[in-house]
């Protein structure tokens, strides 16, 4: 094994997962600078959620490794990824999972409350971060009563709440109208560099990615370098794409 560089907070190299006999990541590196924003680009399809699940300890890969702060996550036990996951990372589906029978703050408390934190403390932390997110009144709300762009702000609020070192988001306003997303990414992109929070983020959006600090694409589970040419003449082509391992 080779360390990673000393300001990559995380690094992966040659990342290899097949799903079901089909590759889904071929020979993927990278890294992440401390308080770096990272888009990770591509149609669906192409790799990104696996890449952020790789990166965040859910997934092992087949082939590779994954570093975080210069400590291999990819040896690492069951259980020993689970807790760095609870501690150092926070996470953001697509979809919002949160708990039924919690109103909104308590969903978004939930990550200080399993930490230890007291509950009045805790709500306080929950309520600041609904308040930025714009669902203050949606407070004592349980997921029920909620639409499905107020329950994707409250799982937002839950990743948020607990100041991770590394958030990863995956097609984090997906459920988002236009309107709403573009409030929600400042939120977050604001928080992540207020509270030095390193962002890995998945999107097929160009408008989402252009506020991270640096993009990478995927393409069909590996890095694409997309070089643009001059104009020539419509028959030989506007562009090239390069795959890189």
């Amino acid at each position: 094994m080779v360390a990673p560089p000393d300001n990559d907070v995380l690094w992966a190299r040659a990342l290899h997962v097949k799903h079901n006999g089909s590759p889904a990541l071929s020979g993927v590196s990278l890294g992440v600078r401390d308080g770096e924003i990272l888009a990770v680009g591509g149609p669906r399809g192409s790799g990104k959620t696996t890449l952020l699940q790789c990166l965040s300890g859910q997934l092992l890969p087949q082939q590779g490794e994954v570093w975080f702060n210069s400590v291999p996550v990819h040896t690492m036990g069951a259980l020993a990824r689970e807790r760095l996951r609870r501690d150092r990372f926070g996470w953001i589906d697509p979809v919002p999972v949160l708990v039924p029978e919690l109103n909104s703050w308590e969903n978004a408390a939930l990550p200080l409350m399993l930490r230890g934190y007291g509950r009045r403390a805790a709500k306080t932390a929950a309520l600041e971060w609904l308040e930025r997110l714009d669902i203050g009144d949606c407070a004592r709300k349980r997921p029920h009563a909620l639409l499905q762009a107020e329950r994707q702000r409250v799982a937002i609020a839950r990743a948020l709440v607990p100041a991770p070192q590394v958030l990863f988001a995956d097609e984090p306003t997906a459920p988002l109208h236009r309107a709403d997303r573009a409030h929600v990414l400042r939120t977050l992109t604001t928080a992540a560099r207020s509270h030095g929070i390193t962002v890995v983020l998945a999107t097929h959006d160009a408008d989402t990615a252009a506020l991270a600090d640096r993009t990478i694409t995927l393409l069909d589970g590996r890095r694409v370098n997309t070089v643009h040419l001059p104009p020539v003449t419509e028959t030989e082509g506007r562009a090239a794409c390069s795959l890189s391992v």
